[in-house]
């Protein structure tokens, strides 16, 4: 079973460490001992609870459609070209950057601090891991 530490469990969940503590002693997630002694959260636990756990704001549209990959979050930068923009959103923990045309960032009204939705449908998506397994997470 894949095993993470609590820095290494903190770092993905995007808090403390003292956060993953809490949360183990309020019994949301089981704490182990490796055979190395060490304190570590069972990769499979850890990855259903932050499914569980997940935060991210409620999409402002109303709008539906098929996609199912939404990110809200605020327009961080804009640079644009006489004809292409790359606008910048940061998304919670995710920074998402789009190319469009300039005209769409003028129809929009995208510009720092300005809230948006960015959309992805895509046909592929890469998945990587670790070059080293005990990188992030060992294997059990």
């Amino acid at each position: 079973m894949p095993q993470f530490r609590i820095a290494e469990a903190a770092r993905l969940l995007g808090v403390s460490d003292d956060t993953v503590r809490r949360w183990v002693k309020a019994g949301l997630l089981t704490e182990y001992v490796d055979a190395a002694g060490r304190k570590v959260l069972d990769g499979a636990e850890l990855a259903a609870f932050a499914r569980r756990n997940a935060d991210s704001s409620p999409d402002p549209t109303g709008v539906a459609r098929s996609a199912r990959n939404r990110f809200v979050g605020l327009v961080t930068d804009v640079t644009t070209d006489a004809v292409m923009a790359k606008v910048e959103l940061q998304c919670g923990p995710n920074r998402i950057v789009s190319l469009m045309s300039s005209e769409a960032v003028a129809e929009l009204g995208l510009r720092p601090g300005v809230m948006a939705v960015a959309v992805v449908k895509a046909t592929q998506v890469i998945v990587e891991t670790p070059a080293v397994p005990s990188a992030w997470g060992t294997a059990g």
